[in-house]
Parts: C-alpha cells; sequence; structure tokens
C-alpha cells in the first residue's frame, strides 16, 4: 500500500493544467451568428420565389424550406421584401465587372451575364413577382431600386464612364439613357414577347447602344 502524501491544510493548489488546444482557443460567449443559415435562407428564399411567385411566397415556407426556425429568418431580416431583395442582391454581386479596354466587349460580357440569369425558366417568376409587387408598393419599389438594381447600374455606370473617358463615347454622355437603353430591352423582351435573351441578342443590343452614343 502507497503512503498518502500529506497535504498542509491552508495550501493553495495548483489549478489542473488546460489542454494545448483549449487555452489557444477560448470558448467564445454568446451564440455567435451562422452564416450557414444566412446563406441557407438566401437560398431558399429564391428557390420559393421561383417555384411559387414572389406573392405566394411568405417568410414562414422559407424558413422550411431553407430549414432553420421562424425566429432565426424574422432575427435577420423584418420583411419578405427586404429578405428577396437581398438575396438576389447576392446573385448580382457575383456577376463580373470587367474591364478589358474596350467598352464594347466589357458591356456584351455584363450583357451576357444577365441572359445567364434569364436562360433559367425559373426566373421568370421571380422577375415578374417583383416587378408586379414594385407597381403596387412603394416600399418593395424602393428595396428593389435601392438594392441590387441599383448595384447593377453602377457597375455599367462605371465600365460607360470608363468607355467615355478613353473616347469610345461621346462627351458629355447622357448615362442614365444608356443605362436604360441597355438593360430595358432585356426585360422587355423576357417578360412582354417571350423573345430569347441570348448572345447574339446582347451583342445586338450592345452594338446599338454603342453607336447612338459614338463620338
Amino acid at each position: 500500500m502507497k503512503p498518502k502524501r500529506s497535504v498542509k491544510k491552508g495550501a493553495p493548489r495548483r489549478p489542473a493544467a488546460r489542454p494545448a488546444a483549449a487555452a489557444a482557443h477560448p470558448p467564445r460567449r454568446g451564440r455567435p451568428r451562422s452564416s450557414q443559415a444566412h446563406d441557407a435562407i438566401h437560398a431558399a428564399a429564391i428557390a420559393l420565389v421561383r417555384e411559387v411567385g414572389y406573392d405566394a411566397a411568405t417568410m414562414d415556407g422559407i424558413a422550411e424550406r431553407a430549414g432553420v426556425g421562424k425566429a432565426t429568418v424574422y432575427r435577420r431580416w423584418k420583411t419578405k421584401e427586404a429578405l428577396v431583395v437581398e438575396a438576389v442582391g447576392r446573385i448580382v454581386q457575383q456577376m463580373t465587372e470587367p474591364d478589358t479596354g474596350s467598352v464594347e466587349n466589357d458591356l456584351v460580357i455584363m450583357m451576357r451575364g444577365d441572359a445567364q440569369l434569364y436562360a433559367d425558366p425559373a426566373s421568370r417568376l421571380l422577375l415578374s413577382g417583383l416587378v408586379a409587387a414594385m407597381a403596387r408598393s412603394a416600399p418593395i419599389a424602393g428595396a428593389v431600386r435601392g438594392g441590387f438594381v441599383a448595384t447593377r447600374r453602377a457597375a455599367m455606370r462605371r465600365v460607360l464612364e470608363r468607355g467615355a473617358a478613353r473616347g469610345e463615347l461621346r462627351r458629355p454622355l447622357d448615362l442614365d439613357l444608356a443605362l436604360d437603353l441597355l438593360n430595358g430591352p432585356s426585360l422587355y423582351r423576357y417578360l412582354i414577347t417571350d423573345g430569347a435573351v441570348d448572345d447574339r441578342f446582347a451583342r445586338g443590343v450592345v452594338k446599338a447602344v454603342t453607336r447612338a452614343f459614338a463620338p
């Protein structure tokens, strides 16, 4: 039998050594914001609106589709329009803003990115639903115009400004008119005439606009 080690009363005990990993990474306090849940909600919002339309989509339905609690959705977004506009904005942000040294090439590349969105048959309910919602709701219209629409127009505006600075386009340049002429035909053809928004169409629109604003 091993003899017991004597411990003096009142002597402070040494704390047990913590594992190196625990010491290097102390536990965080509070619940961290889950980027995975955030991304899942964005994806669910887009998928549900494409499937049933903007009006039929609900915050509760988006939460169920994303596999998260309703409180998780409402804690991040107060309204459906804010969620959907932000989700579409994520798609727009992934589109490139080229700078090849040619305004025509840059615009064709950007228009091809738009054509990819239009090429998805499920985008019809998404776009038509947002347009209809904008017509009857000022808050929704403001959210769309100030969200992904503003982001996309700003990127295309910079491309036009660079083209004008290089002498490829006339100065002064009516930027708002040029932007409307570039973007309007795609939406009109997609939603009204049901024509193809493809590479040939994109090149034709860009060619017409650059000729109209040639120096």
